[in-house]
């Protein structure tokens, strides 16, 4: 094993030093999300954005329809966004760093010179970094796309389910399409006059996880 090592020279050594680390921090990864993700210091790494690290970038990438013009700015955004690329974390790092190194001593080991070894190793990491950016990025949307936003049943209509007493004497029930799901969702009335049960009603505010509706006109 010592023989292998010093005939492989310093290049090589370097890059397995690298590969190698990275590989198995990319491996404890995947283990530890297929566990419930949580390890035993209480780091969460079950979110497939990984790690957040301090400074990270989120890169926004905007696109002029009219002038064909792409515009990136960085910003703090919410990574949840479709348009927010979050491209430095903890994942898509050990990801380059894996890929590179792999990819890099395979072309030495070859006979490729080091130099042209390496960029090529590189330019793979990057790709396989933004892959990885990317699908963490469609994760996020569809997580949040799953989530149910009850400003979006401001402006619908709904049954009401339990009678809803006047303004200020407590809470009834309605139920409603919402975001593609039927909901069954706590609300309160805007009039003086209570509100019965298979009455047609307006979302007009959310207060919470509670509709405000007024009864629509017959």
């Amino acid at each position: 094993m010592e023989a292998w090592w010093e005939n492989l020279g310093p290049v090589l050594q370097v890059l397995y030093c690298i590969a190698i680390p990275s590989t198995l921090v990319l491996v404890l990864q995947m283990i530890l999300s297929m566990m419930g993700g949580e390890s035993d210091g209480g780091i969460d790494v079950s979110d497939t954005s990984g790690l957040d690290m301090p400074g990270e970038l989120d890169v926004d990438v905007t696109f002029d329809a009219d002038a064909g013009d792409v515009d990136t700015v960085i910003d703090g955004g919410n990574p949840a966004d479709f348009g927010t690329l979050k491209f430095l974390t903890l994942q898509t790092i050990v990801t380059f760093l894996t890929v590179f190194g792999w990819v890099s001593i395979a072309c030495v080991s070859g006979g490729m010179s080091p130099v042209l070894g390496i960029v090529l190793g590189a330019v793979c990491g990057l790709i396989m970094m933004f892959i990885v950016a990317k699908l963490v990025q469609v994760s996020a949307r569809l997580a949040e796309d799953g989530t149910l936003n009850m400003k979006n049943a401001i402006g619908e209509t709904a049954t009401v389910y339990l009678t809803i007493p006047a303004k200020g004497s407590g809470e009834g029930k309605v139920t409603m399409q919402l975001q593609g799901r039927f909901c069954e969702i706590d609300a309160v009335n805007e009039g003086e006059a209570p509100i019965e049960t298979g009455a047609q009603v307006l979302v007009t505010d959310v207060l919470g996880d509670t509709l405000v509706v007024e009864r629509t006109a017959d």
